[in-house]
């Protein structure tokens, strides 16, 4: 392939090269089809192969229960801000929020539009440098649901492990993390996740839902609003993102060919726990989450002053390390190093900053 950066964006975010590279070879026209996916019709053949494969692939390396659904809509995860309190919470019931970070609270602001909210917990006066403890957490035993963010991009914090919510329903936004690791699929009633930074690209969002709640949505909703819309037509009620759902069953392919999630798991805490050891080091970098809250997939630190902080992005675009700047909300660095980021960059990323303490500290 041509000469490539490493790209520490959050999102669109870095791809397996293998997988770019089937693409790249089967762009023209797919092996045994003889036009290109870009062409083909979502109602063909072809693509009843390339979706049954995205989703069974999601099935095993998660363990998705046989009657949980996996569909496959479009908007990404800030639809889904919307969809799930449309179909999720009637109009006389309440739903519990955990506010962890920026896209938690978002959530929670939509979901105020169609039916009471109840912040569960929130550390946001605290930047939401931290997650809250089990101590700080109150579900109500009257909630249709509860939504909690796995992974916090903006500030880099993740949830070692989903809290307990009793028997309440557990809505997750896994965008961030989504097949980073293992994860009890059971335990939840809805996952949904944007594919644009360990599934794919940008176009398709995952949805993998209880089958009670997939019913759950009322009739009167618009039919592309409701879940059972998508159960009932195989993900197709219209004509889906069929070039983002190819790129995910290959993506999810390569991702069981390097050893399922639990090996996934283990690079990701490798990698993350590099670059850690990295801004620990001295005082000259600062890690912005509290190290109990650290997120393996979004690591945010900062310097001294802006002007070094301003520096260190000059130099790391020139070194062929790209995407390094902060959430324009926050400032900082931010490396984000989800499933296909290769091991290389974060040692070569490691050395740049000490190299760059050693020129400027």
């Amino acid at each position: 392939m041509a000469e490539r950066v490493f790209n520490f964006g959050a999102g669109p975010a870095v791809l397996p090269e293998p997988v770019l590279e089937q693409i790249r070879d089967h762009l023209p026209a797919l092996p045994g089809v003889g036009m290109s996916v870009l062409e083909i019709s979502h109602r063909s053949p072809a693509f009843d192969e390339i979706l049954a494969t995205a989703e069974a692939n999601i099935r095993a390396l998660a363990g998705v229960p046989d009657d949980y659904r996996v569909l496959f809509l479009q908007g990404g995860a800030t639809l889904q801000f919307s969809m799930v309190p449309m179909n999720l919470l009637p109009p006389d019931g309440t739903a519990d929020y955990l506010l962890t970070g920026s896209w938690a609270a978002q959530a929670a602001r939509e979901a105020e539009k169609f039916g009471s909210v109840r912040v569960a917990a929130t550390t946001e006066a605290e930047g939401f440098g931290r997650l809250p403890s089990a101590a700080e957490i109150d579900i109500s035993s009257t909630a249709a649901y509860v939504h909690a963010t796995t992974n916090n991009t903006i500030a880099g914090t993740q949830w070692p492990a989903m809290p307990d919510v009793g028997d309440r329903p557990l809505v997750v936004d896994a965008s961030s993390d989504i097949l980073s690791r293992p994860i009890d699929v059971a335990g939840h009633g809805l996952i949904y996740a944007g594919a644009q930074k360990n599934l794919g690209p940008a176009g398709v969002t995952v949805v993998i839902v209880r089958p009670d709640l997939a019913e759950r949505g009322p009739s009167s909703l618009p039919k592309l609003l409701r879940y059972a819309t998508y159960v009932q037509g195989g993900s197709r009620p219209n004509t889906p993102p069929v070039f983002a759902i190819y790129v995910v069953s290959l993506v999810t392919a390569w991702l069981r060919d390097q050893g399922g999630l639990q090996a996934a798991a283990a690079r990701n805490e490798r990698k993350a726990a590099k670059l850690y050891a990295a801004i620990d080091r001295t005082d000259f970098y600062r890690g912005v989450a509290d190290p109990d809250s650290r997120s393996r997939m979004n690591v945010t630190f900062r310097l001294p002053t802006p002007e070094l902080e301003a520096g260190f992005i000059h130099e790391t675009e020139a070194a062929g390390l790209s995407g390094l700047k902060g959430h324009r909300s926050v400032g900082g660095l931010r490396a984000s190093i989800y499933n296909a980021f290769p091991e290389a960059g974060v040692d070569a990323l490691a050395a740049f900053m000490a190299e760059f303490e050693r020129t400027y500290g």
